[in-house]
């Protein structure tokens, strides 16, 4: 029996219109009403998940950062925290900057970047987070920053997946959550590691689980969870490993994974 039903939320509950259906929400609150926890699971940060919680009526936890913070409530406690180690966001960030990419940098909340141009900006739309320019990375640097993300053109990010492999230490993680979003966290980090502290919350366990998904990001998931749903979407290499193949998100795919098994 499912008690928690984990969903990414870009690709996965938005439409490529970035709205939500009424048909999925309508789902959601079934699952809701029979007592299922929803969960919503992404690599958004914190402030990126608020207007969401809100439409959806939402009081559960969130995992935010890809699992590198995850939330009692949307708005807290924190119940879960793993960032980049100081060396390896220093390294990070600078090859950045040799690739001549637009950074993104996740820290106490605040998003910096080293270029303020339309990428920029586009992201920091999605974040509902005004970028800032970083002057001095010092303080980020020293102390670790909680994600750490390039933007670039589909091609480049999939180019630097194969020439990225072993530039960072063992302790990096690097993965796409969108085909044009590269980033990086602690290894420590996924949005597995971030179920199994809703087990503890919970006290439930994994194959009481279902999550659903499109991204690499959520390959972990959907492998760990009970059973693992990827959208009609995704990139094959996910569903292949995936216990079902769900619609699109612009067909409700959501919906239909959730009819099919809560």
């Amino acid at each position: 029996m499912i008690k928690l039903l984990a969903v990414d939320i870009d690709g996965t509950l938005l439409n490529s219109k970035h709205i939500i259906t009424d048909k999925t929400i309508e789902a959601l609150e079934y699952a809701t009403n029979k007592g299922v926890h929803v969960v919503l699971s992404t690599g958004r940060p914190v402030q990126g998940i608020y207007d969401i919680y809100d439409q959806l009526g939402l009081n559960t936890p969130a995992i935010t950062y890809n699992g590198a913070i995850v939330l009692e409530h949307k708005e807290g406690p924190i119940i879960y925290e793993c960032s980049l180690l100081p060396e390896d966001t220093k390294a990070i960030i600078d090859q950045g900057n040799l690739l001549d990419t637009t950074i993104a940098i996740w820290y106490k909340s605040k998003l910096y970047t080293n270029k303020l141009n339309d990428l920029a900006y586009e992201y920091s739309n999605i974040s509902n987070v005004p970028p800032k320019l970083y002057e001095n990375l010092n303080e980020i640097c020293e102390n670790g920053a909680t994600k750490v993300l390039y933007y670039d053109t589909t091609l480049t990010i999939t180019n630097l997946l194969q020439s990225l492999k072993g530039v960072f230490s063992n302790d990096v993680t690097f993965q796409t959550s969108r085909p044009y979003f590269l980033e990086f966290v602690n290894k420590r980090v996924s949005k597995a590691t971030a179920l199994t502290k809703l087990e503890k919350h919970y006290g439930i366990s994994s194959n009481q689980i279902m999550s659903i998904g499109d991204g690499f990001n959520d390959l972990a998931m959907l492998n760990y969870s009970g059973i693992g749903v990827a959208m009609g979407n995704a990139p094959k290499e996910i569903k292949d490993q995936a216990d079902f193949v769900t619609a699109d998100c612009n067909h409700d795919g959501v919906a239909e994974a959730i009819y099919k098994y809560i």
